[in-house]
């Protein structure tokens, strides 16, 4: 079950649900003991490949690659940079380049053909039953007060 809360945005004064993070992240060891109870895969290994994945995928997409994990998404590096730019073409350097950014895109899958076509997204297609949240946050906004209330990121 995912959680929300009311929030009024100060821009315009409307109303819009927010979705709360509840307790802590799982961790590699968790998904590790979880993918190897679906597979034939020890969590030792499961965790080794975990822990592995991150350099490797940063290894490709520094090379302007991207990085497709089936059943996943795409994983690929945009450039950040200055918000003023540069008045001509001439001017466009690397060093306007301020920063790096990873985005990701859910692994689509398609059924059906025609008019008919229905779309799937892999991670983002889940059936998920949404709650309010009536709990407070902590007042660190890190850590889940008594009774596992939200935690922001």
């Amino acid at each position: 079950m995912a959680f929300y809360k009311k929030v009024q945005m100060k821009v315009n004064g409307k109303w819009y649900p927010k979705s709360v993070l509840v307790g802590s992240a799982i961790t590699t060891e968790q998904v590790a003991k979880r993918v190897a109870a679906e597979s034939t895969v020890s969590p030792a290994d499961v965790r080794a490949v975990l822990t592995a994945l991150g350099g490797v995928m940063g290894d490709y997409m520094a090379q302007g690659r991207s990085v497709k994990l089936d059943g996943i998404g795409s994983f690929y590096f945009t450039a950040a940079t200055n918000k003023n730019g540069v008045v001509t073409e001439k001017e466009v350097t690397a060093a306007l380049i301020n920063g790096v950014r990873v985005r990701f895109i859910p692994e689509t899958r398609f059924r059906g053909s025609g008019k008919g076509r229905v779309s799937t997204r892999g991670l983002s297609d889940v059936d998920i039953e949404w709650e309010e949240w009536k709990a407070t946050e902590s007042p660190s906004g890190t850590e889940p007060s008594p009774g596992g209330e939200a935690v922001n990121p």
